[in-house]
């Protein structure tokens, strides 16, 4: 199957290939964190091409999207994600990646896949920048007023102070963050809520908002291995630390897709 008739499979608008794949290269899926869009993984994307056929959630109320029904639901978001996704689902094994936010719909998505059946269900799940999915994360960001809110996404630094001094800008983005947010922090995860898949658990050394103990917690929602990489950096460790990041993703990717082939055998 080539690129451009992979890339004609998607009429949902939830999905961004933005580099050719490689022709044996396992399928990687990413989700982006609360208010984030597709572009910002642009980078990440390229640097992992060479190893994977890399799709990029675009959730609606943004850029492309914006005059779409903002989401904010988890479950909903991983709802059309699948629907989204399986069209693109031809054997490969399948890889989901997934910061903060996306890390809970990239785990939703995983179980909804594995309740299809086994041909449908992921190699394995990389969750970045959140504790574990029965940890809810309700600090009420979602109900503060604009300018609160604004001054809320600048303490986490992922975002410039350039775009955040923009009224228009941060008027025009601020219905898909305030949904995002209130999807995210209304969010828990059933307690027993467990994948077939391996997980691998990323976040930032200093990210204040994510302790290592409740990062580590993702271990009892997996029936198969489980293993946690800390890197230099607070929530948004990835923008500075892009290739480190990519490399220990590649270093993920032939471990599930390993594993994968064994247990097939």
């Amino acid at each position: 199957m080539t690129t451009s008739s992979r890339r004609g499979n998607d009429c949902t608008g939830w999905l961004r290939q933005y580099h050719q794949a490689p022709e044996d290269g396992p399928l990687l899926v990413v989700f982006p964190h609360a208010g984030g869009a597709a572009t910002g993984y642009y980078g990440l994307s390229k640097a992992l091409s060479e190893h994977a056929d890399v799709l990029v959630a675009q959730y609606p109320g943004r850029q492309d999207r914006l005059a779409e029904r903002c989401l904010e639901d988890i479950g909903e978001m991983a709802d059309r994600a699948v629907e989204a996704l399986l069209p693109w689902l031809d054997g490969r094994p399948l890889v989901l990646f997934g910061h903060s936010m996306g890390s809970t719909v990239a785990y939703e998505v995983a179980l909804r896949l594995e309740r299809l059946d086994l041909e449908h269900a992921p190699a394995g799940l990389i969750v970045s920048g959140r504790g574990a999915a029965s940890l809810q994360t309700n600090k009420g960001v979602h109900l503060l007023d604009d300018e609160d809110m604004t001054r809320s996404m600048a303490a986490l630094s992922g975002t410039p102070a350039v775009l955040l001094a923009d009224k228009d800008l941060m008027a025009a983005v601020m219905p898909a963050m305030r949904a995002d947010f209130k999807a995210s922090e209304l969010y828990r995860g059933a307690p027993d809520g467990m994948t077939r898949c391996p997980i691998s658990a990323y976040s930032g050394k200093d990210d204040q908002g994510v302790p290592a103990a409740d990062l580590l917690r993702w271990r009892e929602h997996t029936a198969a291995a489980f293993s946690a990489r800390f890197f230099e950096g607070g929530h948004f460790y990835l923008q500075p630390r892009e290739q480190e990041v990519a490399r220990a993703i590649r270093d993920d990717l032939r471990a599930f897709t390993s594993e994968a082939l064994v247990g097939s055998r």
